[in-house]
């Protein structure tokens, strides 16, 4: 059988579809596994143990881009196509591999007719169902349905000793405020991380590195302002594979809604997620549910990007609630 998984976008999407991967392993073990992917989330996937393709899709230019990931996954004859992504990029590309087995979400669960191109569908998912559960399911529809969660990542030695050059041999345990996101109605405020780390430092007697994208580079500038604790700034000077190694050596990590905390989940990190805009119930990392701390506000969730309102389901989480449930993490 040659299966392709349709999921071309989002880091944290790809993180949790890694366990649907490794249970289509263990299934069919002579099976040829491909993946179509954007180029953020490729380091994950390009050499990952459990995958013997992945195609690039790359961004820019779109259209040619997508019309010559389409034509390499056309010459690769595919049996079944798993379309993950629900829109129609990964509609297009499903339909491109040639499989005679399409497998889609539910017509209410797509967007832009994507479901049109599907031979068959999940049952409704709902809304408060996980996306790493969500996607489980695509393994039964194909005879994959053990009980196993793993996702396959870990750093090369080379890779560790690097990430111990960024933040140094210092042996407090290593906190990771992961600031960035890619909707800004998520973020939460720079003070607030500085007070935590601040706090944290004071209780457990941790350091502290910062984490995010060069969008985020202002926002870090603020939390290192306003930290009265030690504080290694990272943001914008790692690439995918680092931030993979660093966060191997934090013992904590907290944010809002981010690639990098579901990254830190998979690694086996406990983890403190901030929730407003999006929704806990659908996106937790795994594994540390239960220090979700989702604001409140009239219209939360919203899934916008930006806020109009000045993200008022952010101001709610207060900096005394992080702590509390970072210090019960750290010590679970």
């Amino acid at each position: 059988m040659r299966l392709l998984i349709v999921l071309p976008g989002a880091l944290g999407d790809v993180i949790r579809a890694l366990p649907l991967l490794g249970r289509l392993r263990r299934a069919h073990p002579g099976a040829t596994l491909a993946w179509v992917v954007e180029p953020l989330s490729l380091p994950l996937l390009d050499g990952h143990p459990w995958l013997d393709r992945v195609h690039r899709l790359e961004r820019r230019p779109r259209v040619r881009g997508l019309v010559r990931a389409a034509r390499e996954i056309r010459t690769a004859h595919y049996d079944v196509a798993l379309d993950l992504g629900r829109g129609a990029k990964s509609a297009v590309l499903a339909r491109a591999s040639g499989a005679g087995r399409r497998i889609g979400f539910a017509r209410d669960e797509a967007r832009e007719g994507s479901w049109l191109v599907s031979t068959e569908h999940l049952a409704p998912q709902g809304v408060t169902r996980s996306k790493l559960e969500q996607f489980l399911v695509f393994g039964d529809a194909i005879g994959a349905t053990d009980h196993a969660i793993g996702f396959g990542l870990g750093p090369t030695p080379a890779e560790a000793a690097d990430a111990a050059a960024l933040v140094g041999d210092d042996p407090r345990p290593l906190v990771a405020a992961c600031v960035g996101s890619s909707c800004s109605s998520r973020r939460w405020f720079p003070e607030r991380t500085a007070a935590v780390l601040d706090a944290l430092a004071e209780r457990h007697g941790t350091r502290a590195v910062i984490l995010g994208t060069a969008a985020d580079a202002r926002f870090a500038e603020g939390v290192v302002a306003a930290a009265k604790s030690a504080v290694t700034n990272l943001a914008g000077q790692t690439s995918v594979r680092q931030l993979l190694a660093v966060l191997a050596r934090v013992r904590l990590a907290f944010g809002p809604d981010s690639g990098a905390l579901h990254l830190a989940a998979a690694l086996g990190v406990r983890v403190v997620s901030l929730w407003g805009a999006t929704s806990a119930l659908r996106s937790a990392p795994f594994g540390s549910e239960r220090w979700a701390i989702t604001g409140t506000a009239p219209c939360s969730p919203c899934f916008l990007t930006g806020c109009p309102i000045g993200r008022v389901c952010m101001t709610t989480i207060e900096v005394d609630a992080v702590v509390a449930s970072a210090s019960e993490a750290a010590v679970a």
